[in-house]
């Protein structure tokens, strides 16, 4: 199109196990947070869905990386080029000069100083030029419909595949939180652990996230919403001769046992720290369910039964951040709780 250089703006939600990209208002990139690069070079050879077809499938030549953990990055190189991969998705090659990229990115609200200039600068290397950042609780709130700006208490909780960001908002800014790295990815090491243990079969971390969105559940009675059990293939850990293993969602439900307390614990936390007219606001308007987390079986109701507040899931719980950050890259001018 255009022979100069000009400025494009994207919004994106950099999650631990997917990343998404928003440019004009839509959804343009929706792929995992994985790269794969060459060993020798270092070049990155596939990203995103191509590169998860390649995860625990590698020869020596390829290594395959998740460069985010717990939410925050944990390789910078491989995040930088996973980054600059996606973002060339967005941009289909009409352009003589790379645009100069303003964006807004979604970040943990439990980031330490380091882990937010990380994040910054993997964006200035891929190309950011104007970069802002906002606190993922704020943008699911946004992405929810919430106003968060409002003189009143709302609450969210986040969970994602790092993190589970927990945020009670009022008046455009969070005026408690806790950040606590149980998340998603917990869960999948939890039902590898479990198959290990109960069953001993050895399975992947993509069998056990397979597990997971089959048979996940939070409750061991889902009543008429219960799903089939499921049938998992793999090697015997002993003999490694194959086995073939039925897992029910109350299997699940028991393994994933300590992990949601955690959640529920944290939940709790921040309820304790929350000024009393703000907790008021929240009785009265329930707590809000976001992340791929919220898309467990029966969270809702296990949650709503343990602290006695409705919670409620999220149109689109999957693209809340992103749609919360895309909102804010429209209203950069007027959200005061985006930072520099």
């Amino acid at each position: 199109m255009g022979l100069f250089s000009f400025t494009q703006e994207i919004a994106m939600d950099l999650g631990t196990a997917n990343t998404i990209i928003i440019c004009d208002g839509k959804i343009v990139v929706d792929e995992p947070s994985v790269v794969a690069l060459d060993r020798r070079t270092d070049k990155m050879i596939a990203v995103g869905e191509k590169a998860k077809m390649m995860y625990e499938k590698e020869n020596p030549h390829i290594r395959t990386v998740r460069p985010l953990r717990d939410g925050v990055i944990a390789d910078f190189n491989a995040c930088e080029q996973m980054m600059r991969g996606l973002i060339k998705k967005v941009n289909t090659g009409h352009h003589l000069f790379s645009p100069s990229l303003r964006m807004v990115i979604g970040v943990p609200s439990g980031s330490t100083e380091v882990e937010l200039r990380a994040v910054r600068d993997s964006a200035e290397h891929a190309g950011g030029r104007d970069v802002y950042l906002i606190f993922e609780p704020m943008a699911a709130a946004v992405g929810v419909g919430l106003d968060v700006q409002a003189p009143e208490g709302n609450m969210i909780v986040d969970i994602g595949g790092g993190s589970t960001e927990i945020a009670v908002i009022s008046l455009g800014g969070i005026v408690t939180n806790s950040s606590i790295r149980i998340a998603g990815d917990d869960f999948t090491a939890d039902i590898q652990e479990y198959m290990s243990r109960q069953h001993n079969v050895k399975v992947s971390e993509r069998m056990a996230e397979r597990i997971k969105i089959a048979v996940g559940a939070a409750l061991t009675d889902l009543g008429d919403d219960a799903p089939e059990d499921y049938t998992v293939y793999g090697p015997n850990k002993i003999t490694a001769l194959p086995m073939e293993v039925s897992v029910g969602y109350q299997e699940i439900a028991h393994c994933l046992e300590k992990s949601l307390a955690k959640i529920e614990t944290a939940v709790l936390t921040a309820l304790e720290n929350t000024p009393p007219e703000l907790y008021a606001d929240i009785v009265h308007n329930g707590i809000y369910l976001a992340g791929g987390g919220a898309l467990l079986r029966g969270l809702d109701k296990r949650l709503t039964d343990k602290i006695n507040i409705p919670f409620h899931i999220a149109e689109d719980p999957l693209h809340s951040v992103a749609k919360g950050t895309g909102i804010a890259l429209k209203n950069i001018d007027k959200f005061s709780f985006l930072m520099r």
